[in-house]
């Protein structure tokens, strides 16, 4: 009323002014016109009425001649009625006006609502984003409370008195929202309105997208589950195929399979003819490798006892199987268990273990990573049996070629060599007999003289096939005679202070003599160098000349024989050879045996021969 009251004077005054200013055309009540739509659009029609009977009652009694109020003039009544009409118009206008403007303040709220539920679903997972949007929901309503929650959920289940706004139009909603008892209607229906339907695909989609990360997780999962099976494999099988020993190859399973099954006991048994059981090889739950365990009592309950008895993979459930063996393996904190046999040639050769020490089950597929492995194991063993089986075979033929040797230097000493001496002998003596012909003396001579050149030349071939004096003074002095009859002037480095194992000596007696041989034929070399440095563990040697190079083990067979002759005893023959830069030839041996430290005393009698013909030139 007072706003009316003052914006009628306002417009008296106007109209005053314009008097003043214009008096032969004074406007007319159009001014007032003005201040009606303007209270009607901002009030409401009944201010707006209002405003129209002031102003006309205004106007007639300031600017109608004559002066004073008479409402009796059909002008006023006109007046009266364009502005009763503005009075409708303007606040038709202005309730269609307020409609669209609370239509687009509605759809604002909504749009920003769903935009920030949507962002809200974005920007978490499902879970938090369920979360974020309850708040959300009640900061947007005004809600003493509000829980947003998947339909079918644990937490689904309203509390007394909670009211339950599905939210969706379908039969079974996705989601509900669950909100105080004292929520009024009014808001209740205004959130089914306002936010129902796009909320509702708004979970839907997130349920989708929930479904799908959670499916490419377990696709990663399992993805990488397979790469790590898959490079743990690799890794045993190159450590296999490169002849690692079964021990190492036993620790390297077990290591694998520890970082395969994460917080388990890995362990690689095996069985032992006695009836007893050896672990080979155990990772603790920490990955630490544990010491070898042999002679372990097989318990008939247990997993490595069913193992032997079934011949197949055995699981077990710790936590409800029975008896003593159970409980105390339960007192050591294992739950569950598996057991996948080892074979070897078709025979029970061991088993592969895996001990959870979590409440879980064991990871399925465990069996087949299990076998994959189990197979491998197989492999070392019959590689590293082979493999001891070819050396043991070398060895033996080897040591069949030096006994033959020796045989064939005895059988020509004690056999051939004294019936020629023999006959020489006789023929001496029926050449002192005989002394009257002359022509008969003569022959007999020249056969004594033929016999003795025979048996000097088997007893120098007796004493090539196996030498004597390596047999009587060691390796350094051979050596030195060796250098001595070398056609190539020869430099010597000797290092060793003790009598080696009679195979080895041999094995080098040979190098250093074939060497020599191939130097003297093919290398024109001015002179040669021999090196024999033997320690506790092995024995090196290194035999260089100047020559030509270009040496080709592979187009003779005395380097060959050498070579298997020292890999026989477990050594090792390398050849450097570049095109006129000499010769080099490297040789290996251990001195070690496997299971021992040192190299046995040898009962022969020692030499050292440091010194007697180091850094000589011979």
């Amino acid at each position: 009323m007072i706003v009316t009251l003052l914006v009628v004077t306002a417009e008296t005054a106007v109209v005053g002014a314009l008097y003043h200013l214009s008096a032969r055309n004074p406007p007319g009540a159009s001014i007032y016109m003005l201040g009606v739509l303007a209270i009607t659009i901002l009030w409401g029609a009944r201010f707006g009425f209002l405003t129209a009977l002031i102003s006309t009652v205004a106007f007639n009694y300031c600017y109608v001649p004559p002066a004073g109020l008479h409402l009796t003039s059909p002008h006023d009544a006109v007046r009266l009625l364009l502005f009763t009409v503005a009075v409708l118009v303007g606040g038709a206008l202005a309730g269609l006006a307020r409609g669209n403007a609370e239509e687009a303040r509605r759809r604002a709220f909504e749009a920003e609502t769903i935009a920030r539920l949507t962002h809200l679903f974005l920007d978490n997972d499902l879970e938090q984003g369920l979360r974020e949007a309850s708040r959300c929901l009640e900061e947007q309503f005004g809600l003493r409370s509000a829980a947003l929650v998947l339909a079918g959920s644990d937490q689904s289940g309203p509390a007394p008195g909670d009211i339950v706004i599905g939210i969706g139009g379908r039969a079974e909603p996705d989601a509900l929202l669950l909100v105080p008892g004292d929520t009024p209607p009014h808001v209740c229906r205004r959130i089914r309105a306002c936010v129902g339907e796009p909320l509702a695909a708004t979970v839907s989609a997130a349920l989708e997208r929930d479904r799908l990360i959670n499916s490419l997780r377990s696709s990663r999962a399992r993805t990488e589950a397979v790469l790590a099976e898959q490079t743990a494999l690799r890794r045993v099988a190159t450590l296999v195929a490169r002849g690692g020993s079964p021990d190492r190859v036993f620790a390297a399973v077990t290591a694998e399979l520890h970082r395969l099954f994460t917080d388990c006991r890995t362990a690689l048994v095996r069985y032992e003819p006695n009836g007893e059981v050896c672990v080979a090889s155990e990772h603790d739950e920490r990955g630490t490798l544990m010491p070898a365990r042999p002679n372990q009592p097989i318990s008939r309950y247990s997993i490595v006892g069913n193992v032997e008895r079934l011949k197949r993979t055995v699981q077990v459930d710790y936590d409800t199987l029975p008896g003593p063996v159970a409980a105390e393996v339960r007192q050591l904190g294992v739950h569950r268990g598996i057991g996948v046999p080892v074979f070897v040639d078709g025979r029970l050769w061991g088993a592969l273990l895996v001990l959870s020490f979590r409440v879980d089950p064991i990871p399925a597929g465990a069996q087949s990573r299990l076998q994959a492995f189990n197979e491998l194991v197989a492999t070392a063993i019959a590689v590293a049996d082979n493999r001891a089986a070819l050396a043991a075979s070398r060895s033996r033929l080897v040591s069949a070629a030096d006994d033959a040797r020796r045989r064939i230097e005895r059988d020509l000493h004690d056999g051939a060599q004294q019936r020629i001496i023999s006959l020489a002998l006789q023929l001496r003596l029926a050449t002192d007999t005989v002394t009257s012909l002359p022509e008969a003396q003569r022959l007999l001579s020249s056969a004594v003289q033929g016999l003795t050149e025979i048996h000097q030349s088997l007893s120098d071939l007796a004493r090539g096939i196996h030498p004597v004096l390596l047999a009587q003074g060691g390796l350094g002095p051979t050596i030195r005679m060796l250098a001595r009859r070398s056609v190539v002037p020869c430099e010597l480095d000797l290092d060793i202070s003790r009598r080696l194992p009679e195979p080895v000596e041999v094995a080098i007696y040979y190098v250093v003599a074939e060497a020599l041989t191939n130097i003297a034929k093919h290398s024109g070399a001015s002179f040669a160098c021999i090196s024999v440095l033997a320690d506790d563990r092995c024995v090196r040697v290194r035999v260089s000349d100047d020559g030509a190079g270009s040496a080709d083990p592979a187009r003779g067979t005395g380097l060959v024989g050498l070579r298997d002759r020292l890999e026989a005893l477990g050594g090792g023959l390398s050849i450097t050879s570049p095109p006129g830069g000499g010769t080099t030839l490297h040789a290996e041996l251990p001195l070690v045996r496997p299971g021992t430290t040192s190299v046995p005393d040898d009962p022969r009698e020692r030499v050292a021969t440091r010194g007697e013909g180091s850094g000589n030139r011979v």
